[in-house]
C-alpha cells in the first residue's frame, strides 16, 4: 500500500508552473506489528534528493545514494537521521529502531528498522519530524497496523506528533 500511495504521490507530486517544477515533499512510514516474532516492522519511504538534501546538511559532505561504493556510509548516515527525527513508544515506553537496511527504488528511498520484544501493542505514540529541518512543505504519512486494524494519519510541518490506540 505504501509503495503505491508514494507511487500515486510521485505522480500528483510536481506540477508545472510555467517553466518551473514545483515539488511536493513527503514521506511515507508504515509500521506493523508482527505478533508471532513480537517485532515493530518499520520501513520508511523517502524521495531520494530530499534525503540526500538533509544528509548533506547533516554530514557537512556531497551525498549521492545511488553509488554502490558508498552504501555502507550512506546507510549509517540514514539510520542516523531516522533515527533522530522518527521516534516511537509502544504502550508509554520509549523503544529502540534497530536499522535492518535500505534500497533506493526510482526516486524514493527506503530504510527499514525494526523493534524487538513487542509481544503486544496498544498504542503507539510518534514524533515524525522527518526533512521538517530543510521543507517548510513537508508532510509525513504515518500507516500503523496492530492486529489486523490499520490506521493512518498526514503530518504537515511544523506538527511532527501523532497517536495510534489500539
Amino acid at each position: 500500500m505504501a509503495a503505491s500511495l508514494f507511487k500515486w504521490f510521485t505522480v500528483a507530486a510536481i506540477s508545472v508552473f510555467g517553466t518551473y517544477w514545483h515539488p511536493l515533499y513527503i514521506s511515507v512510514t508504515e509500521i506493523n506489528h508482527n505478533p508471532k516474532d513480537k517485532i515493530l516492522e518499520i520501513s520508511c519511504k523517502i524521495f531520494t534528493n530530499d534525503l540526500e538534501t538533509v544528509l548533506e546538511k547533516m554530514t557537512k559532505t556531497r551525498v549521492d545514494l545511488s553509488v554502490p561504493a558508498e552504501k555502507a556510509a550512506a546507510d549509517k548516515e540514514i539510520e542516523a537521521y531516522v533515527e533522530k527525527h522518527l521516534l516511537l513508544k509502544v504502550d508509554g515506553k520509549p523503544v529502540v529502531l534497530h536499522f535492518v537496511g535500505s534500497e533506493k527504488e526510482n526516486d524514493g528511498t527506503w530504510s527499514y528498522f525494526q523493534v524487538n520484544d513487542v509481544p503486544a501493542v496498544k498504542r503507539i505514540d510518534a514524533v515524525d519530524d522527518l526533512l521538517y529541518e530543510s521543507f517548510s512543505q513537508q508532510m509525513n504519512i504515518l500507516h500503523v497496523t496492530v492486529g489486523g486494524q490499520r490506521k493512518s494519519t498526514r503530518l504537515d510541518c511544523p506538527e511532527g506528533n501523532a497517536s495510534f490506540q489500539f
